[in-house]
């Protein structure tokens, strides 16, 4: 339960300041209020790619904006540093613990090794781990989507608007999570039309090569599909996506985005009009649903799950030729209701 209740400093000044968190990497915190160290609320550690990612760690911060902004109280949110490990992910849940926040939640399955360590060590916090079922405690909630679901969507978008029947898939990290876009991805293609051909690439091994936040990777990747007659390529690459959003656009193809609806995203405004949807999960909402449970004195732990029914993943419309094309839309929805029922069930792998 929360240790105390909120009181709101009706227009008090924001304060925002720099940190350093010894080999922590850095912290930014913001308070809302006046309050001492049991005012502290949520705080984020970064995945690989950290803030501006304009994907999945922005996501993150833009639910911690909302319980700032909602709770009124000091939130923290910490970058990740290169070359880390586990030991150093710990310190920093540790660090952030120690200085009273409640909930902190580790962004990324990369967390999962350092959230269990911490959750150990201090059982009145609650934490909250991203894309990780696997930590069983008391004070933690697993934080995970149906990714399959908006990628086998994403997939019957880009069967319904290929030219060339050729479209394209780039994943960041060749591991299980990536696993579930691709198959959901393929499946949605070859439901829809089943001569339409996906080229598959992942960036790299492990997410320390810079799958996850090397957009020339991306770029390079896209670059080779494209000139096998891809004319959509659907990204799960975390910041490498923007390459493959970037050479979308140089070669006037359509690019699917991720996580976030990238086509509103203010660093990829110029490529805009390339991105023809994006397949989201709303990890802002899970991060600030969290906050909440914890701010109601009723903390949420164990799997907790997002997917179409819920609404916590989804196609953006964001785009008018996407939202404006009829015969798209009906599709989509149709498979909408189809997952949803059980009637279509999406691989995962």
């Amino acid at each position: 339960m929360r240790r105390i209740s909120r009181i709101t400093v009706a227009g008090a000044a924001t304060a925002s300041l720099a940190l350093a968190l010894s080999a922590c990497g850095g912290t930014s915190t913001s308070s809302g209020s006046s309050e001492s160290k049991e005012g502290k609320g949520l705080a984020i550690a970064y995945d690989v790619g950290g803030k501006g990612d304009q994907s999945f760690n922005d996501a993150a911060f833009a639910g911690l904006e909302k319980a700032k902004k909602e709770f009124g109280y000091e939130t923290a949110d910490v970058e990740p540093t290169d070359g880390e490990t586990d030991a150093d992910k710990e310190q920093r849940l540790v660090s952030l613990a120690k200085q009273g926040y409640n909930p902190i939640v580790g962004v990324g399955y990369a967390y999962a090794s350092a959230v269990k360590a911490a959750a150990e060590k201090f059982p009145d916090t609650t934490f909250g781990i991203v894309d990780d079922a696997t930590v069983e405690a008391k004070n933690v909630a697993d934080l995970v989507f149906s990714e399959e679901q908006a990628s086998y969507l994403a997939g019957v978008a880009a069967a319904k608007s290929t030219k060339t029947d050729v479209v394209g898939f780039v994943g960041g990290v060749d591991i299980p999570l990536i696993h579930k876009f691709r198959a959901g991805f393929e499946q949605g293609v070859k439901d829809t039309d089943p001569k339409v051909k996906v080229i598959s690439q992942f960036l790299t091994q492990t997410a320390e090569e810079g799958g996850f936040s090397s957009p020339d990777k991306g770029k390079s990747a896209a670059e080779g599909q494209i000139e096998k007659k891809a004319d959509v390529v659907y990204a799960a690459a975390g910041l490498s996506g923007q390459g493959v959003i970037e050479a979308a656009a140089a070669n006037k193809v359509w690019a699917i985005g991720v996580d976030s609806d990238q086509y509103k995203q203010e660093a990829l405004a110029k490529y805009k009009d390339s991105i023809l949807t994006s397949a989201m999960k709303d990890v802002a909402k899970a991060v600030y649903n969290l906050a909440k449970s914890v701010e109601d004195g009723k903390p949420a732990t164990g799997i907790v799950k997002g997917d179409l029914k819920t609404g916590e993943v989804s196609l953006s419309n964001s785009n008018p030729k996407f939202a404006d094309d009829a015969e798209l839309q009906k599709a989509i929805e149709t498979a909408k209701e189809k997952i949803i029922s059980g009637e279509i069930k999406v691989k995962s792998s």
